[in-house]
């Protein structure tokens, strides 16, 4: 009887051992899966950032609105719900004359808030405390104004 008490022992130990395995190297890829689809995300949004980066004020090109409207088109594939309604916000009201520069701002931040936290950025702080703004060369105000942004979407 302790003969086979012992080779149970050895079985469950040995069973044991391959499922902790199995399961430390699942979790291992998981995180690794993880990890590469973040930083995916947060190349294509950078993109999309530098894409409207390029259309301020005077820059913009009739190729630079299309750069910015292809990345923010693959912004579809990879976006949160909070990043796509965001977005969708920004654009809808991007071209009315009566939006506020202070408006603008506000959306332009809520759109970069929903991208640092789509992507998990640490230290990212509550929406109500987060303010974000694009600068341009050779401006007086280098703050992108609301109304330098209208000309993306002309």
């Amino acid at each position: 009887m302790t003969m086979d008490t012992a080779v149970l022992v050895s079985i469950v130990a040995a069973a044991s051992g391959v499922i902790v395995t199995a399961v430390s190297y699942y979790l291992t890829k998981k995180k690794e899966r993880e990890a590469d689809w973040r930083k995916y995300k947060f190349e294509k949004y950078k993109e999309f950032l530098v894409s409207m980066s390029g259309n301020l004020a005077r820059y913009s090109t009739p190729d630079s609105r299309r750069r910015f409207y292809t990345a923010c088109n693959a912004l579809h594939l990879i976006g949160s719900k909070g990043v796509l309604l965001a977005l969708h916000s920004l654009i809808a009201v991007a071209g009315d004359p009566s939006l506020s520069n202070d408006a603008h701002d506000a959306l332009l931040s809520k759109l970069i808030w929903e991208i640092r936290q789509d992507v998990g950025i640490p230290g990212t702080p509550d929406a109500s405390e987060f303010s974000a703004r694009l600068w341009s060369a050779g401006q007086k105000s280098t703050r992108l104004q609301g109304t330098q942004f209208k000309n993306i979407v002309r």
